[in-house]
């Protein structure tokens, strides 16, 4: 249930292994995607205090915005294009530690410094990406590329 997510602090690591198991317990049996999505992002959000957390799902050759936290955001990105765009091309994780220097970056913020974006799976095609960004220069690393591979791989 929604209002038993508990908060906790320790490491980033202690926080997304206790933030697991509550993940699984908010889109167990809940089939709708976008539910899913929604609280997935809220309670990324809600534990990491990130700048911006959401998804983006594939509409033909473009990522289109979905369920997300934070400020605006681009609403449509074209394969290949920016951090989400190329991480969807690529089929891989990307970790940006400054988007300044990330070549063909789309800043739909300024105050977004770091990024890393997972693609999302439905068996093995990619349906869409998860793309969370920090106002910390280098603020992800192998913890998070690890758990929120895992947080996405619970939609398949």
């Amino acid at each position: 249930m929604a209002e038993d997510l508990t908060i906790k602090k320790g490491t980033k690591e202690e926080q997304y292994i206790a933030l697991l198991p509550q993940i699984k317990g908010l889109i167990s049996g809940e089939t709708n995607q976008i539910a899913n999505l929604a609280n997935i992002a809220a309670a990324l959000k809600e534990q990491f205090n990130f700048f911006w957390v959401g998804f983006y799902l594939i509409e033909g050759e473009q990522l289109v915005l979905a369920p997300f936290q934070g400020p605006v955001a681009c609403t449509r990105i074209q394969y290949g294009r920016g951090v989400c765009g190329t991480s969807w091309k690529e089929n891989k994780t990307i970790i940006v530690p400054n988007v300044d220097e990330f070549p063909g970056h789309i800043a739909c913020s300024s105050l977004s410094k770091s990024e890393i974006v997972i693609p999302v799976y439905k068996g093995n095609n990619i349906i869409g990406i998860l793309d969370v960004d920090s106002s910390e220069l280098n603020d992800f690393d192998a913890v998070d590329e690890q758990y929120l591979t895992e947080i996405v791989a619970l939609l398949s």
